[in-house]
């Protein structure tokens, strides 16, 4: 399948077409709950929780073209948007390989080497996973002890995360997986400041989708913008990580429904938040998806032997 993607635009089409497949059932496997969940919240919150939704990865889409910068390859924004956001679909299909493949090809036929384009991926999940577990490790200890005490093994890991993100332990994990099949090392690696704008931009997306889930919470009667903002990236760090379902579907519900119980006053709150919420950010991503369609301009950049090679770290 993966040889197909490569050498067939068509095969392309059909992943995108296969990703909205099991997007739509993804929202309709438990569209009787999700339709309860949606019935019982205002619609103006829930259309505000949308704009930060779209808003919070929009921002994660510029903290992944940052590192794709740092690597070496610029992108236009409108290419930068094609490239992310059509790829994204692939985390709806089974085998959490098929959104990094998908990037890896789009961003090709951009002139961004396939090596390159797979590293900035890895470091931007990288990126992702260590500041969600940042976030959730300050704030939870604070508001939801319950939460505190299922999921201590992932707050413990915050510290291990960030410090793997130092550009001198990026640069020996990358070049060694490329090694290890055997490809040449990269021409470039991410430096300080790279990685430093990354986590920036990459925090900014946690404050936006903390205030789209603070915004369902107050729809059902809640409270807690901290609360909501660790809650949220304790949740979507869980559904990353423990990989049984595309897109975290059950763990994150799971984990923003223990989470958020102690702020919610009715019983059922906590899951018309979380089923609420896998709806609104499900819609973001076809939002998005559908503007890069219309973006998908093509915008070519510099070819891999336009660009000067430079040995270590640069910005």
């Amino acid at each position: 399948m993966i040889s197909r993607l490569r050498a067939s635009r068509l095969a392309r089409v059909a992943l995108v077409v296969v990703a909205l497949g099991f997007c739509g059932y993804g929202l309709f496997a438990r569209w009787d709950d999700t339709r309860d969940a949606l019935t019982r919240l205002s619609w103006p919150y829930a259309g505000a929780a949308l704009l930060a939704g779209v808003l919070g990865l929009g921002a994660w889409m510029l903290a992944w073209r940052r590192l794709l910068a740092g690597l070496g390859s610029p992108l236009p924004l409108r290419a930068a948007v094609r490239v992310y956001f059509v790829s994204q679909l692939g985390k709806y299909i089974p085998g959490s390989v098929w959104a990094l493949v998908a990037q890896m090809e789009l961003a090709k036929e951009h002139r961004v080497p396939r090596d390159r384009g797979a590293s900035a991926g890895v470091l931007s999940m990288a990126t992702t996973v260590a500041t969600g577990c940042a976030v959730a490790a300050v704030t939870l200890p604070l508001t939801s002890p319950d939460a505190t005490r299922r999921y201590w093994w992932l707050l413990a890991l915050a510290p291990i995360f960030l410090a793997m993100l130092h550009p001198r332990i990026l640069a020996f994990a990358l070049n060694r997986a490329l090694r290890l099949v055997r490809r040449p090392p990269l021409a470039r690696t991410a430096g300080l400041g790279t990685m430093a704008r990354a986590v920036a931009w990459t925090a900014v997306g946690w404050l936006l989708f903390g205030a789209h889930t603070w915004l369902l919470v107050r729809a059902a009667g809640g409270h807690g913008l901290f609360l909501s903002t660790g809650a949220y990236a304790l949740a979507f760090t869980a559904g990353f990580i423990i990989v049984i379902a595309p897109g975290g579907v059950g763990v994150r519900e799971a984990a923003l429904t223990v989470t958020l119980g102690p702020v919610l006053p009715a019983a059922g709150a906590p899951l018309v938040v979380a089923l609420t919420s896998r709806v609104v950010l499900t819609v973001a991503d076809l939002a998005w998806a559908g503007a890069a369609v219309l973006l998908g301009t093509r915008h070519p950049v510099l070819a891999e032997d336009e660009v000067e090679p430079v040995a270590g770290p640069v910005d």
